[in-house]
């Protein structure tokens, strides 16, 4: 079988799904996945010959991608702030506009730690809890990116924990010196449990906020796929995640410390006037590249 004919065929059948360049790139994925092509090889190599090995974990893969189930959990795997997740049916696949606050996030612990710099050997680690935190990408992100911090995610579900403890990131850690997040199974909405890890110069949360009515806005291969239960939210308590946020950093964020949570784009003033009104000092929406609401910012000092 020949490549570019495949790639053809999976397109063409991926159309009832997705427009027409993505689903070519969706086949590009799978391929590079399966058998180790690249985006360009039809193009160069027009009379590429996919071998008897290859065809049936391709036919497979076009299978599942036709029945609606996403590229990253067919191939195991996505990509997110520059590195490779490993992701199942059991975490939601990681999205761009997430990568956003982990960008801001990493400035904020980056300027901590080289405030701290001065103490040498002293000086205390960057402390980071991520509450919600699925595959891990956003915990192990921060980890990576600042050496020496020190990152908790907490998440309810231990299939998901699972997933975030399996990150291997070995050679990185290897190399930068970086620690690995420690992974600890507790229910965000509990705001009183016993949580012995101290306090957080930063806390991250990417939680559940769609509200049910939006389902009818969704792709079949997000409702179908990811788990609901990292996803929706009542529609008569959409912020509910957003108190409990709010009451750990409450207890666990240090005076100096700063919170940043992704939002539900239609509820950024409502979300933003739940950590107001809890008491943080300084609030603020932050924009995506799309100029939607996509995170609130919250800390409990005001900036002088």
């Amino acid at each position: 079988m020949l490549l570019v004919d495949f790639l053809k065929r999976g397109t063409e059948t991926l159309e009832a799904l997705y427009p027409t360049t993505e689903a070519r790139n969706i086949m590009l994925m799978l391929c590079e996945e399966v058998i180790g092509t690249k985006s360009y090889t039809h193009i160069v190599e027009p009379e590429f010959t996919i071998d008897k090995k290859g065809e049936k974990p391709l036919e497979e893969g076009l299978q599942r991608l036709s029945a609606g189930e996403p590229i990253q959990y067919v191939i195991g795997r996505t990509d997110f702030c520059g590195r490779s997740f490993r992701v199942t049916r059991d975490v939601l696949i990681p999205r761009p506009e997430t990568e956003l606050l982990v960008r801001e996030a990493i400035k904020i612990a980056d300027r901590i730690k080289r405030m701290r710099s001065p103490y040498g050997k002293s000086a205390e680690p960057v402390r980071v809890l991520d509450l919600c935190t699925g595959s891990g990408n956003i915990a192990w992100s921060l980890a990576l990116s600042v050496p020496g911090s020190r990152v908790v995610g907490v998440d309810n579900s231990e299939a998901a924990l699972a997933v975030a403890r399996s990150q291997n990131f070995s050679a990185e850690i290897k190399a930068s010196g970086a620690l690995a997040p420690t992974f600890v199974a507790a229910d965000v909405l509990d705001t009183q449990q016993e949580f012995n890890f101290g306090q957080f110069d930063l806390i991250l949360s990417n939680p559940p906020y769609i509200m049910e009515r939006e389902k009818p806005l969704l792709r079949r291969n997000v409702l179908e796929y990811e788990p609901a239960s990292a996803l929706f939210v009542p529609d008569d308590d959409p912020l509910l995640y957003y108190r409990a946020v709010a009451s750990w950093s409450q207890r666990f964020l240090s005076k100096e410390g700063m919170g940043l949570t992704e939002i539900n784009e239609v509820l950024g003033r409502e979300t933003e006037a739940v950590f107001r009104d809890s008491g943080y000092a300084e609030t603020d929406i932050v924009k995506d590249f799309y100029d939607k609401n996509r995170f609130v910012f919250y800390r409990k000092k005001a900036s002088r």
